[in-house]
C-alpha cells in the first residue's frame, strides 16, 4: 500500500469536492476528505488538482479543509460474515453502526466491515508441501447452516509451496492460515477493489433456468443461472415487489439484494421482512443465504452510484466458491441518475435527457459481470443480474430502459393496466420476451418434452386475445363467433388460473416446476377439448356453465406443491366432463 498523501479542498460543489496537492495519488483511490475525514474516491485528475465524490454527507464542508489519499482503490472486505449483513453502499455494518451512533450515522463513522474478534472453524483443505495458487481451496468454515465458505487463495497469489498450514480449529478473518515459501500470508478474509472484475478461468453457456416460482416468468419468459434481466415499469406497477418475491423463492444459492435510491419505506420493508422469511427448500430463514446493501433516496448521491459496484463484487466473491449467485438491483434508473447528477457537477458535456454520455458504457459494465463461469477453482458457478428500471412516466423510450435492453436478454415489462387491475406480477405477455428460451429448451426437455410446444400455444393464445379485445371494444362479444369467443374464455382463464399469482396467497405464493407446467396443461387441454366440441356443434354457453371449467381456474390456490395428483384428477374430471356433454349434445340432437 502507498503512503498517504495529504492535501486541501479548493473548492466544494455538493458531493463533488476540488482537492490540490495531492501530488502523485492516483484515480479511484480512496481519499478521507475535511475535518471530518469523510469516505471518498477521486474520479478525476488533472494538472490543478484532483476531483473527488464524497461518500458521506458533506454539509458545512469549506475549502482549506484537509484531503488525505490513502493510496489504494476503493475495495471491499471479502471473507465469512458477509452473510446476513446489512450494509451501506460502501460496506459499512449499518447494523453495528447503529449500536454506537443510533439511528442515524454520524459524519466520518467507519465500522469493520466483518467482525475482527469472531472465531470462525475453519477445516484445512490443504497441508504442507502443496502449490498454492490463485483458486486453490485452503480449506471451509460453516458460515451459516445453508453457506458453506470456502476458503481459496485470492486472485493474485503468487504460485508457490505451502511452508505451514493452520491446523483444524477457530480462527479469526485476520490470523494467518497459510503461508507459502515465499512469504505470502494468507488469511479468511482479504480485499478486492470494487471497481475491478474478478477473474475466472473462462465464460460458459447458460444450461439451467433460475427458478423464481413465479409461473409467468419460469414458463414463459425463463431467465437462465447466469443470465441478465430488467424489470422496467412506472410507479406502482411492482418492480420492487417482483424483485422481492424473486429473491424470497427463487433457487439460487446466495441472494443479494442492492437497494439503489429507493424510497426507505421500501427498503425498511426489506429489512424487516426478509429476517422473517423462511427459505421454501431448506425451511431456514432466507437470511442464512441473503447479503442486503442499503443505500436510499436520502442518502449520499455518490454513495448510491457506487452501491452497485459493491453489490457485484459481493456475488463475484461467492460465485467463485462455485454457487449460483442472483443479484436483485432496485432501481438501476436511481443509479443512472445519480450518475447524471455527478457528471453535471463535473460540467461534463450531457448526451440524451441530461445523463452522461458514458451510461451506456457503465450499464455494459456492470451487466457483463453477470454471467456462468468456470472458476480459477475449476467449478461453474453463476451470476444472475436482475435490475429495476424505473421510467418516469412509464415511458419505455427513455435512454436508460432503452441502453439497457442493449445489454440484458430477458425483459420483464411491468404493464400499468395490469397493475391497476389488481394483476400481479404485472408482467405484459406482450411487450416481454426472453432470448434464453431456446438455450433452456434442454432442461425443460428433461423436465416436460411438451414445454416448447404449450409455451408457444399460450404466448399465441394470448396475443389472438389481445387482437380480438380491439375487436370487441368496438362491436362487442356476442358479434363474434363461438371459436372466437372460446379464445377470450380461454385467455381470462391463463389470465386468472396461470398468469396471476399472490404473494399473500400461501399456496400460490411459490409454484414448483411441475405443478407449473400441469396447471398450463390443464388449461389449454380445456381450450383444445372446447375448440373440438365447438366443431361438433356444442353451445359454448353449455362449455362455459361446465362446473370443471371452474375447477381448472381454481387449482393454483386450491391444490399444493406436493398433492399433484389431485391436478390430474381435476384434469380426468374435466375430460370426462366433456365425453359427458358431447353425448348430451348428440342424445338431443337425435331427439
Amino acid at each position: 500500500m502507498s503512503a498517504a498523501i495529504q492535501g486541501r479542498i479548493t473548492r466544494v460543489s455538493g458531493p463533488v469536492v476540488l482537492a490540490e496537492g495531492l501530488g502523485y495519488a492516483g484515480l479511484y483511490d480512496v481519499v478521507e476528505v475535511g475535518d471530518a475525514r469523510l469516505a471518498g474516491e477521486i474520479i478525476r485528475t488533472d494538472s490543478h488538482g484532483a476531483t473527488i465524490q464524497v461518500y458521506e454527507e458533506n454539509t458545512g464542508m469549506a475549502p482549506g479543509e484537509s484531503v488525505i489519499s490513502m493510496g489504494r482503490p476503493l475495495s471491499v472486505t471479502l471473507g465469512p460474515g458477509l452473510i446476513g449483513t446489512i450494509y451501506d453502499g460502501i460496506q459499512r455494518p449499518l447494523e453495528r453502526l447503529k449500536e454506537s451512533s443510533g439511528s442515524f450515522i454520524k459524519a466520518g463513522m467507519r465500522g469493520e466491515s466483518l467482525s475482527l474478534e469472531r472465531k470462525w472453524p475453519f477445516v484445512p483443505a490443504v497441508k504442507a508441501g502443496d502449490t498454492i495458487g490463485p483458486g486453490v481451496l485452503l480449506g471451509t468454515v460453516k458460515e451459516t447452516e445453508l453457506v458453506l465458505h470456502r476458503v481459496f487463495a485470492p486472485p493474485g497469489t503468487r504460485v508457490s509451496k505451502a511452508s505451514k498450514i493452520a491446523p483444524e480449529g477457530e480462527y479469526t478473518i485476520s490470523d494467518t492460515i497459510a503461508l507459502t515459501e515465499g512469504g505470502e500470508k494468507l488469511k479468511l478474509a482479504h480485499e478486492w477493489p470494487v471497481r475491478t472484475p474478478r477473474p475466472s478461468n473462462k465464460r460458459l453457456p447458460p444450461s439451467e433456468p433460475l427458478m423464481t416460482g413465479l409461473r409467468v416468468i419460469d414458463i414463459l419468459f425463463p431467465l437462465s443461472k447466469g443470465g441478465c434481466a430488467a424489470i422496467p415499469g412506472g410507479f406502482g406497477t411492482g418492480k420492487t415487489m417482483t424483485q422481492h418475491a424473486i429473491a424470497k423463492f427463487c433457487d439460487a444459492d446466495i441472494i443479494v439484494y442492492i437497494g439503489c435510491g429507493e424510497r426507505g419505506n421500501e427498503m425498511t420493508d426489506v429489512l424487516t421482512e426478509f429476517p422473517k422469511l423462511v427459505d421454501p427448500r431448506s425451511g431456514r430463514s432466507i437470511m442464512e443465504r441473503t447479503i442486503l446493501i442499503a443505500n436510499t433516496s436520502n442518502m449520499p448521491v455518490a454513495a448510491r452510484e457506487v452501491s452497485i459496484y459493491t453489490g457485484i463484487t459481493l456475488a463475484e466473491y461467492y460465485r467463485d466458491m462455485g454457487y449460483d449467485v442472483a443479484v436483485m438491483a432496485d432501481s438501476t434508473s436511481r443509479w443512472a441518475e445519480a450518475l447524471r447528477e455527478l457528471s453535471g457537477r463535473l460540467e461534463e458535456m450531457p448526451a440524451e435527457e441530461g445523463f452522461p454520455a458514458y451510461l451506456p458504457t457503465r450499464l455494459a459494465e456492470f451487466y457483463e459481470r453477470g454471467g456462468r463461469f468456470e472458476t480459477l477453482a475449476g467449478e461453474p458457478g453463476s451470476i444472475s443480474i436482475i435490475g429495476a428500471v424505473s421510467p418516469p412516466g412509464g415511458d419505455f423510450s427513455e435512454p436508460v430502459t432503452q441502453h439497457t435492453k442493449r445489454f440484458i436478454r430477458c425483459f420483464w415489462a411491468l404493464d400499468r393496466d395490469l397493475a391497476n387491475a389488481r394483476h400481479y406480477p404485472a408482467i405484459s405477455w406482450i411487450d416481454s420476451y426472453s432470448e434464453y428460451a431456446e438455450e433452456l429448451r434442454e432442461w425443460w426437455d428433461s423436465q416436460d418434452p411438451k414445454w416448447k410446444d404449450e409455451r408457444a400455444q399460450a404466448l399465441d393464445l394470448m396475443k389472438r386475445e389481445q387482437r380480438l379485445e380491439q375487436i370487441v371494444r368496438l362491436i362487442g362479444p356476442d358479434a363474434l363467433p363461438d371459436d372466437q369467443r372460446l379464445v377470450l374464455v380461454t385467455a381470462e382463464m391463463m389470465k386468472n388460473g396461470f398468469l396471476q399469482q399472490s404473494s399473500f396467497d400461501d399456496v400460490d405464493k411459490y409454484c414448483v416446476p411441475e405443478k407449473e407446467l400441469i396447471i398450463l396443461e390443464a388449461i389449454l387441454g380445456f381450450h383444445a377439448a372446447a375448440e373440438t366440441a365447438i366443431k361438433k356443434g356444442v353451445p359454448l354457453a353449455d362449455i362455459i356453465a361446465m362446473p370443471a371449467r371452474e375447477r381448472i381456474t381454481r387449482l393454483k390456490s386450491e391444490v399444493p406443491n406436493d398433492k399433484l395428483e389431485e391436478i390430474r384428477a381435476a384434469i380426468r374430471e374435466l375430460e370426462a366432463a366433456f365425453a359427458e356433454l358431447g353425448a348430451r349434445y348428440l342424445r338431443e340432437e337425435a331427439r
